[in-house]
């Protein structure tokens, strides 16, 4: 068995080969699994969104970035 990532902050990182498997089962198929990372990915941007709106660009020190408006 190969010995596991480190993450940059130096924990180990999950093994992803066995938690896609794991989420295949649990969803059926692969296009159901897609679809439901898709998913869960929209509603944290979303949640990330809410909790940039309701701290101020100074507060956080500068974590994150403002976000530019799409230019037309």
């Amino acid at each position: 068995m190969a010995e596991p990532a480190m993450a940059p902050g130096g924990g180990a990182m999950p093994d992803l080969d066995h938690l896609a498997e794991k989420t295949i089962a649990r969803c059926g198929n692969a296009r159901a699994a897609v679809k439901e990372l898709l998913l869960t990915n929209i509603l944290m941007e979303h949640e990330l969104d809410m909790a940039r709106a309701t701290n101020s660009y100074g507060y956080t020190r500068g974590w994150h970035h403002r976000r530019r408006e799409p230019e037309a």
